[in-house]
């Protein structure tokens, strides 16, 4: 059985591991000229690490990344709001989340695939002489649009998020929430700092530079997020409107086609979820896909899939923008602080 891959990233790399390993002969279109080199930080929870683990890639993940350390939710004036307590997840779940370079994931996936799998500088194809045509070609994808039209796109949340990494070790782990705005940041391997940055878009048109209006707004908040934008190189900052996309799609296949990723589920960063459902997509497409041998076995693995990742990454994504406002919001911001105080008193 073929498959044509459209999208070269994490979410299309993975689905070509999964299915290469069950058998499948497949192809991966991507439009870069090479894997991206951006090199934000991705945090992957224990499933998803449970999943490299049957792929026979997790050892090397745990190589390349770092366990998530524990951290610290706070207002911006220092007021801690909660604790994460790294632990805790591993008692619960036999794991503790790991925090990795995207780049350095991107390598570990493109390592396990056969030579020549990945056709780089190709246009992600809409159509494809294949038993199955999987979408993983990201939030503005063209595999989506051909097969749920042009009523399903990306809407505008109105606020803009910046990324970077120092080559500095910060302390801990840590999100700090403001009024309107809210800035995190979480260690990597070889001492460095991913960390990001959200602001309303409205502030980027107002004013000169980017670095600049990081400094002006976050400068004052706690320790250590102004060492952390003081250290940060301003040309490698990437800035980035959010998204989502609405209406929800109906289904996430066709006869022979898949979406999966940010093709099917584009969800603003706030859970920080986008990486680990577009690979369990991806693993779970590959499971259910392993023994079709016609098109009728094609058809059925695709709806099984559609069951079973349609539904939780649904509200996954209704959750993150749900967050997303929470987080940033103006206007009730002491009556929010109480209520995660209470709830993290309660879940301790």
């Amino acid at each position: 059985m073929d498959a044509w891959i459209a999208g070269g990233g994490i979410g299309g790399l993975a689905a070509a591991a999964g299915l290469t390993r069950a058998g499948w002969r497949v192809r991966v279109s991507e439009r870069g000229d090479a894997l991206s080199s951006d090199g934000t930080g991705l945090v992957l929870w224990p499933a998803v690490v449970r999943e490299l683990d049957r792929l026979g890639l997790g050892e090397e993940l745990r190589q390349r990344a770092m366990p998530q350390p524990p951290g610290v939710l706070q207002r911006w004036d220092g007021r801690v709001l909660a604790e994460v307590d790294t632990e805790r997840i591993r008692r619960r779940a036999g794991e503790v989340p790991y925090v990795v370079a995207r780049p350095d994931l991107l390598a570990l996936l493109f390592a396990a695939l056969p030579e020549d799998t990945v056709r780089f500088g190709q246009p992600a194809p809409v159509d494809a002489d294949a038993d199955v045509l999987v979408g993983a070609d990201g939030a503005h994808s063209a595999v989506r649009r051909r097969l749920a039209g042009p009523r399903h796109r990306l809407r505008d949340t109105g606020q803009t998020a910046w990324r970077g990494v120092i080559e500095a070790a910060a302390p801990h782990a840590g999100e700090v929430w403001g009024p309107g705005a809210k800035f995190g940041y979480t260690p990597l391997a070889a001492e460095r700092t991913y960390f990001y940055a959200v602001l309303p878009t409205r502030l980027v048109e107002h004013h000169g530079g980017d670095h600049d209006l990081l400094l002006a707004h976050f400068g004052r908040w706690p320790a250590p997020v102004p060492s952390i934008l003081r250290q940060a190189d301003p040309a490698r900052l990437l800035r980035h409107p959010l998204h989502y996309l609405a209406p929800r799609l109906p289904s996430y296949v066709g006869e022979r086609t898949a979406l999966l990723g940010d093709a099917a589920h584009t969800m603003t960063p706030d859970l920080g979820q986008g990486a680990c459902q577009a690979l369990l997509d991806a693993f779970t497409l590959a499971r259910c896909l392993a023994t079709a041998s016609s098109a009728g076995d094609v058809a059925a693995a695709l709806r099984q899939y559609d069951r079973l990742r349609r539904g939780p990454t649904q509200r996954i994504a209704t959750a993150a923008r749900w967050l997303g406002r929470i987080s940033t919001a103006r206007r009730g911001v002491h009556v929010r602080d109480a209520l995660v105080r209470a709830a993290s008193t309660v879940a301790r």
